[in-house]
């Protein structure tokens, strides 16, 4: 099932670490052109392509006040008290984020500060194909709504009835957001991006997505908009030994491939019979799982590499930079401590990594592909502006003028060092 790798060389890592690739270059001049078309016909290209796609007439795009109150009916209450519990913890963990605005004197009379603002329009993609994903309109819709961002647009795609899952509904009427657009793929990235007749133009596009998805957000970064981050398909890292529990470590591999079949699942296990343990359990788990068939392929390209020595294990680990990372091994945290490149880390046998996707509080929206090295997952930070600010008295200039003079004198910028000099000289007129 899963190819073994037992103590491969240090030379070797870069193959056996590499993810699933994807051709996009046919792709990208076919969402080039839809974006295109979107940014040209608005709307109509819209149910165009809600049509072509999603297979489905609307005569309509935005979501209407009667549908939203049968979402309500429909969502049973067991579902909803699982929301509201797991809305209260993203928020719980996300409003701590909130910085206060500190005013620091770097010198006598010289103040500096920085504010955090909400960045006004803000797009959320929220996929709705194999699996409506309404945990992602908590994890991005909270934290806009924290951080002040004063219009929220949410665009997932239509069933072939034309409706929209009723809990991603649910969802985003708890978290307060009012604007719900029928569409999806690359057309609703383009709406988003360039905005039409009904859906307004945002300065920010957030959410997971499929291939075209990814591209388009990728595409309309190019034109001057900005998105969370670059996103591959979902991936799993897991580091066991004999401490952790054979059946815990399959149901966490299994949770990440039943994403799709280019999902990666990477397991790094202290020795040859835990591996094997945990082969067995992911096969017996396997058959009960109904989307078996999605597992099965994403499992054809994921690897188990045994690996003795934990420095060694680290290393792997920060050289793959996993989107999420579990540590069931004996002093976990302590090892955990040493992860540098990581989306999200989950510390010990009780820590899943289903908790982090839906209800411990941090954001399940998180760099995969390797980004971990550079990139944060979704945080308050993904959804404000930090503007600095600086204010000087007299004093403080005097205090700092001629050294900025100097330095922009060395730099040939005569008009830079003009502006603190006839200020400088008023003040002197002034003694």
């Amino acid at each position: 099932m899963i190819k073994v790798y037992n103590q491969p060389a240090k030379t070797a890592w870069p193959v056996l670490l590499t993810r699933p690739v994807f051709d996009a270059s046919n792709l990208l001049p076919k969402v080039q052109a839809i974006l295109d078309d979107v940014k040209l016909n608005g709307d109509e290209a819209l149910l165009r392509y809600t049509a072509a796609f999603d297979k489905v007439e609307l005569t309509q795009i935005i979501l209407n006040d009667a549908a939203k109150a049968v979402a309500e009916n429909a969502v049973s209450i067991a579902l909803k008290k699982a929301i509201e519990l797991a809305k209260s913890n993203i928020e719980k963990f996300h409003q701590a984020q909130t910085q206060k605005v500190e005013r620091i004197e770097t010198t006598s009379g010289v103040w500096c500060w920085r504010k955090s603002i909400g960045i006004d329009k803000v797009g959320i993609y929220i996929p709705g194909g194999t699996a409506p994903l309404f945990s992602t309109v908590l994890m991005l819709g909270i934290p806009a709504k924290l951080a002040g961002c004063n219009k929220i647009v949410l665009c997932t795609p239509p069933n072939m009835e034309g409706e929209i899952h009723p809990a991603i509904i649910y969802a985003a009427g708890l978290v307060g957001i009012d604007e719900i657009y029928t569409i999806g793929g690359a057309q609703a990235i383009a709406a988003m991006a360039y905005g039409t007749a009904s859906v307004p133009k945002v300065n920010k596009i957030f959410g997971p997505g499929n291939q075209y998805v990814t591209a388009a957000k990728q595409l309309v970064q190019q034109a001057g908009v900005a998105i969370d981050m670059p996103a591959g398909p979902s991936e799993v890292c897991v580091w066991a030994d004999d401490t952790a529990e054979p059946s815990f470590v399959a149901a966490d591999l299994l949770s990440q491939a039943e994403h799709g079949v280019d999902s990666q699942v990477l397991l790094i296990a202290t020795n040859e019979q835990l591996v094997e343990r945990i082969q067995v359990e992911l096969n017996l788990q396997l058959e009960q799982l109904p989307r078996k068939e999605f597992a099965t392929k994403a499992l054809e390209n994921s690897k188990a590499i045994i690996i003795a020595k934990q420095e060694e294990a680290i290393e792997l680990i920060n050289e793959y930079a996993p989107e999420h990372l579990i540590i069931s091994i004996e002093n976990a945290e302590k090892y955990a401590d040493k992860i540098s490149n990581a989306g999200s880390v989950f510390i010990g046998n009780y820590s899943p990594e289903s908790v982090g996707d839906y209800a411990s509080g941090t954001n399940h929206t998180l760099p995969t592909n390797g980004y971990a090295k550079a990139y944060s997952g979704v945080s308050m930070d993904s959804f404000v502006k930090k503007i600095t600010f600086q204010q000087l008295t007299e004093r403080g200039l005097t205090n700092i003028g001629q050294a900025v003079i100097e330095m922009a004198n060395a730099e040939s910028l005569q008009a830079h060092s003009n502006a603190v000099s006839v200020r400088l000289n008023m003040i002197a007129s002034k003694m």
